[in-house]
């Protein structure tokens, strides 16, 4: 089983993790903008974009081919499929994981339409034989199949319609320079901020015909970890609350206690968000300690602390990653309402005896 596989389960599984499950991509389809005017956030990307697709549409061509790069949640499949609605062109959807022969993707580009968008997710995660294959295809619009083999093996080179590829990472330091160099215009999504995301809840709250007030909104948006597909998850889990247990209106109170119920605090932090900064504080003195180690505390894997829960909290300053080990930050101490130890106070760290 491929890594990211694993990781991507373990964020599944979790009410603040950026991946998309099958209920989230259900209630996306119904969410997503349809233009660029609709779509909320990512201002430079969307300023630039625009003038990308409105002058091949005035040469009359297809649209450069797009590579986006950002975190899971921001926008990246929806801005493909704007891509392919301003351009009135049909859109097709993979992945990289689903392309690991040359056939596969030989058999996909055949049957595109001109001016087809063809949609990439994860392309850093495709085979490298078609990697090769891609590099032919959006610079000359060609490949070579190859038939037979050994000696007797024959190219038969095939023509491909102008077709625009958008490729979506998130990971662009995976790809290899010869695939980055090929797309035309290169884009990094953002973390949303908090006012970017009230506007994305009380979207939503519309789309979904659900009361909620101004407070409530900016509640749900603290808590949504900048990332808009979250933002829509906790939507509906209050939106559950507050049909139960009120009146239907999501206000400051309803939302926080929703919240509650469900283990995600006033900063985004889930219970094993939580997990890793107490075993940090109170069993290592706030560090520094080996990832390892800090994995046993918690009682999950050293990977499943490494992907998922340490990025979020080195992005909110409440962890430090150093050659000794992981260490907390003042911010965490007080996060947790904890006081941290007078030597780590003074900046002469704690805990040698776990370093790295």
């Amino acid at each position: 089983m491929n890594w990211d596989d694993t990781t991507d389960a373990a964020a599944d599984e979790r009410l603040v993790g950026p991946v998309a499950d099958r209920e989230d991509q259900a209630v996306e389809a119904a969410l997503r903008p349809k233009d660029l005017g609709e779509f909320i956030g990512q201002e430079k990307v969307r300023e630039q974009l625009d003038l990308v697709l409105r002058a091949a549409r005035a040469r009359g061509a297809t649209a450069d081919h797009v590579l986006l790069s950002g975190a899971p949640g921001l926008g990246k499949t929806t801005l493909s499929m704007i891509i392919a609605a301003e351009m009135e062109a049909p859109i097709r959807i993979t992945s990289g994981p689903a392309i690991q022969h040359a056939g596969d993707l030989a058999a996909i580009l055949s049957s595109l339409q001109e001016g087809e968008v063809l949609f990439l997710d994860e392309i850093h995660r495709m085979s490298r034989p078609a990697e090769e294959m891609l590099y032919m295809a959006m610079e000359d619009f060609r490949v070579d199949v190859i038939v037979g083999k050994g000696p007797g093996a024959t190219a038969i080179p095939l023509e491909l319609p102008p077709f625009t590829l958008v490729g979506a990472t998130t990971r662009a330091g995976l790809l290899p320079p010869p695939l980055r160099d090929r797309f035309g215009f290169t884009a990094h999504m953002e973390f949303y901020e908090p006012g970017e995301l009230e506007r994305v809840v009380h979207r939503s709250a519309s789309l979904l015909d659900v009361e909620i007030d101004p407070a409530g909104a900016a509640e749900i948006a603290g808590r949504s970890r900048g990332t808009p597909r979250i933002a829509n998850r906790l939507l509906r889990r209050v939106r559950d609350y507050a049909q139960v247990k009120a009146d239907g209106l999501i206000t400051r109170d309803i939302a926080a206690a929703a919240l509650a119920v469900y283990e995600v605090d006033a900063r985004g932090l889930d219970r094993l968000d939580r997990a890793v900064l107490e075993a940090l504080l109170k069993l290592f003195g706030g560090g520094p300690v080996g990832l390892s180690t800090l994995a046993v505390a918690v009682g999950e894997e050293r990977e499943t602390v490494e992907e998922v829960a340490e990025p979020f909290l080195v992005r909110e300053g409440l962890l430090a990653r150093t050659p000794r080990g992981r260490v907390a930050t003042p911010a965490a101490w007080a996060h947790i309402g904890l006081t941290p130890p007078r030597a780590q106070a003074a900046g002469n760290g704690q805990g040698d005896l776990f370093g790295a």
